[in-house]
């Protein structure tokens, strides 16, 4: 299980659990306007947190319509801070998670949008951001380096 998913590897596919949709031009999905994730771990998570990274991008005909969309990210029942994006473009949704949240090998991660494309306004899916990234990396130590 990989801490960081990429959507060209189609190997962590099982851990896209709902939400996402097939792989487009071997890199990136659509999402729905909500979705989840299944996470591995990274070291010392469990002590010292980690940091949530989603690399998003947000097309201009949906943006057109929708105007803003804010989204969330929930793990083990806490939500973390929303960020809104009201401008077509490339983005990194980046959050700190604490430690407490990152107690096993594993978490599931939901995400979800409050503003989205309902089926068959540009596409007969349910639309909500285009995705090629979302995983966890290691929380920078504030320990000195010897």
């Amino acid at each position: 299980m990989a801490a960081m998913v990429q959507m060209a590897d189609e190997k962590v596919s099982p851990q896209l659990l709902e939400g996402f949709y097939g792989l487009e031009d071997k890199s990136w999905r659509w999402t729905a306007g909500h979705f989840s994730v299944l996470l591995s771990t990274v070291p010392l998570a469990a002590s010292e947190g980690a940091v949530l990274k989603v690399q998003l991008s947000i097309p201009k005909p949906l943006i057109d319509r929708v105007k803003t969309t804010t989204l969330t990210a929930e793990l083990a029942g806490t939500k973390l801070s929303p960020e809104s994006f009201t401008q077509p473009g490339t983005f990194s949704f980046v959050r700190d998670v604490p430690a407490k949240l990152l107690g096993g090998e594993s978490v599931r991660v939901d995400f979800s949008l409050d503003r989205f494309l309902a089926p068959g306004v540009l596409d007969g899916r349910e639309l909500g951001v285009v995705v090629t990234s979302v995983g966890f990396e290691p929380q920078k130590s504030t320990r000195a380096v010897p």
